[in-house]
């Protein structure tokens, strides 16, 4: 579609809509633009599209709740699967909204007959990444075991439903005559059955296969997200449409670096010598090592930041920064001679604690860093 309204104005739903008014809300608009009903016009063909992309996305939890957050522009795979739905597509994922023998499949006939798709189930897998592979993002090659159609089946058309994959029922009422379409019970929609399969194919005519996908991972991506692989998933029993394959991404704990969002986190301790003359040190950073300075006088507690340093947004707007805790360490064990000289120096007003009216306290300077 060429241009992108709202997918809460499309279905006339607020943001807080439930799942139940989401699904009334699609049926309506379904109902409203349906291809049956507006046979010729490609505008409600569109709107009708535009619709099933809308309620695709919405009706799913996970997938809504990264509309919510990035809109549009879904990450991993390059927006929703919705953006590309032709109508066998609609109708196989949808067949609960047009189908059972509701008043709405009543007055369309079943869809105008259409044989509806079957969809093959989705795969779910987890793929640990690095903080490295994260913050440059990374191309994966990954093996997946999914049920493919097997060679030489051969399949024959239902006796039941004639090849159609559906059965019409006509009840009288005292209404009159309402017709209802369903799925077939004998194929379960898909139109033929099987007549031949050699050893080792399961009774739908699949297979398990081993193969290797090249997945592109986006900089940016955090613990939890999900994914997206369209048709990648499982194939569908005698045909239809493949399911998908869905990646679930876990972190590998970094040993140096800890995330905060898109900051990244590292405890430098450095001696209270260092601290008070200043320094020069190397920090661990993405990409290698960064030099900073420390500079005489430096506070325990002390935030430095190195800005850009961090990872990238997932949408690659901007990038975190590197922030540096300074602690001050003190020696646990300390020599006669080292005691002696530092005893030498207690009484020194330069080495007694008091307020320093340039030094923030802890709590303003995690203020003036986090907001």
């Amino acid at each position: 579609m060429s241009t992108k309204r709202d997918y809460y104005e499309i279905l006339g739903v607020t943001k807080n809509a439930t799942q139940e008014e989401i699904k009334k809300a699609y049926r309506k608009v379904a109902i409203q633009f349906h291809p049956d009903k507006n046979q010729g016009d490609k505008e409600a063909e569109e709107k009708f599209k535009e619709a099933a992309e809308a309620y695709e996305v919405l009706s799913d939890t996970e997938k809504r709740s990264q509309y919510d957050r990035f809109g549009h522009q879904r990450p991993g795979a390059g927006g929703f699967r919705g953006q590309d739905m032709n109508m066998d597509d609609i109708f196989s994922q949808f067949g609960d909204i047009f189908g059972g023998g509701s008043p709405f499949d009543s007055f369309f006939g079943g869809g105008g007959g259409r044989t509806r798709q079957r969809k093959g189930s989705n795969l779910r897998i987890k793929l640990k990444l690095s903080l490295e592979e994260i913050a440059n993002g990374v191309e994966k090659k990954i093996k997946v075991n999914r049920l493919v159609r097997a060679e030489g089946v051969t399949f024959k058309n239902c006796t039941t439903c004639g090849g159609s994959g559906q059965v019409r029922k006509v009840v009288n009422t005292m209404l009159g005559q309402m017709v209802s379409t369903n799925a077939c019970p004998a194929c379960n929609g898909a139109g033929q059955l099987i007549d031949k399969r050699p050893p080792g194919v399961d009774s739908s005519g699949l297979v398990s296969k081993e193969d290797i996908l090249s997945v592109k991972i986006p900089a940016g991506v955090s613990e939890g997200m999900q994914l997206s692989m369209s048709g990648k998933g499982n194939e569908a029993p005698g045909g239809g449409i493949p399911g998908d394959l869905l990646i679930l991404i876990e972190e590998s704990e970094d040993k140096e670096l800890k995330r905060n969002g898109n900051d990244l986190i590292y405890d430098l301790h450095i001696s209270f010598i260092d601290a008070a003359l200043g320094t020069s040190v190397d920090v661990p950073s993405i990409g290698g090592k960064a030099r900073i300075k420390i500079e005489p006088g430096t506070q325990s507690g002390k935030i430095l930041r190195l800005r850009g340093k961090g990872l990238k947004d997932i949408n690659g707007y901007s990038s975190g920064d590197q922030l540096i805790y300074i602690n001050v360490w003190t020696p646990k064990k300390l020599t006669s001679e080292e005691k002696a000289k530092l005893e030498a120096l207690r009484s020194s007003p330069n080495f007694q604690p008091h307020p320093d009216s340039t030094d923030k306290g802890f709590f303003d300077r995690m203020k003036e860093y986090f907001g």
